[in-house]
């Protein structure tokens, strides 16, 4: 289980120090926020930027020392004790079609298992769409040998003429919690998935460094996934690709089959025990073992 996080390894965030890393011209951001408490770092965006499209530019940061009801997919929650979890939330002006915004969970998530490779020495992996995994050593039912240690929220808020529309982009990493600490069986974090140190605002600073480099890409080529090289690399840290795994489609019913690859527009290819092929925008998916 290891031993419980010091107190320093808890402690708030330096602001100054974090805006002094992250905010232009020094930083690749126009914008960082840091607040002790709240319900959800994408709540509190969302709807600034409803009452005001022009509230948080693009390129905005807001991070919660501690989120107290953030939300996950499908309205779930996403509980984490005060200091133990990064909880944040990026707003991204795409300028790109609409029809290529799908990509954004998904580099998203490249982008923080990029920072977590790199900053936890954890082999993090993405679970399509919107999960971070990292190893563990027994199975859970749905998730095989993988626990969750991270999420992302994408939500899009669209604009009046005039204005741009804004994506915002919420990502929760599990830090330090103990094993007691963690609220389903499924969930870990990244001290219990063997980091040596844990670093709440080199995590932060890491991920924005991975989450600029790839906005950066994608914004090159047009938000073309593709031809950004970026498809490519979010399916090589995705371990749901070449998984034999259970699709609960939104409104009811599932399939059950291997994940061959990623389609143009992020979904699952996805072909069943028939040989069926299937393409998968939306859903929860499960990862099943065959039998024996």
């Amino acid at each position: 289980m290891g031993a419980m996080p010091t107190d320093d390894t808890r402690a708030p965030l330096d602001v100054a120090e974090l805006r002094r890393l992250l905010l232009a011209p020094d930083g690749p951001l126009a914008r960082v926020e840091v607040v002790q408490s709240t319900g959800s770092t994408n709540t509190d965006v969302v709807d600034a930027l409803r009452a005001d499209p022009e509230a948080w530019p693009d390129t905005g940061l807001l991070v919660a020392h501690h989120q107290t009801g953030g939300r996950g997919r499908a309205g779930r929650g996403w509980e984490t004790p005060a200091g133990t979890a990064l909880t944040c939330s990026f707003v991204v002006r795409p300028h790109a079609p609409a029809e290529r915004w799908g990509w954004l969970p998904l580099l998203a998530g490249l982008g923080a298992v990029t920072a977590v490779r790199a900053t936890a020495g954890v082999p993090a992996l993405l679970k399509w769409p919107n999960d971070v995994l990292v190893p563990a050593g027994t199975a859970v039912e749905g998730w095989g040998a993988y626990r969750k240690v991270g999420g992302i929220l994408t939500e899009v808020v669209p604009a009046p003429p005039g204005h741009d529309p804004a994506v915002v982009i919420g990502i929760g990493l599990n830090v330090s919690q103990t094993l007691a600490e963690l609220p389903v069986e499924s969930a870990s974090s990244l001290a219990l998935a063997g980091a040596q140190h844990v670093d709440r605002l080199g995590l932060v600073v890491a991920l924005v460094t991975a989450l600029d480099e790839v906005a950066s890409r994608w914004r090159v080529a047009g938000g073309d996934a593709r031809a950004s090289g970026l498809a490519d690399e979010v399916a090589a840290v995705c371990g749901t690709i070449g998984a034999r795994v259970r699709v609960e489609q939104p409104g009811g019913g599932s399939t059950t089959g291997v994940v061959q690859g990623l389609d143009d527009d992020g979904g699952l290819v996805l072909v069943d025990d028939a040989g069926d092929r299937h393409h998968v925008l939306a859903g929860d998916v499960r990862h099943v073992r065959d039998a024996g």
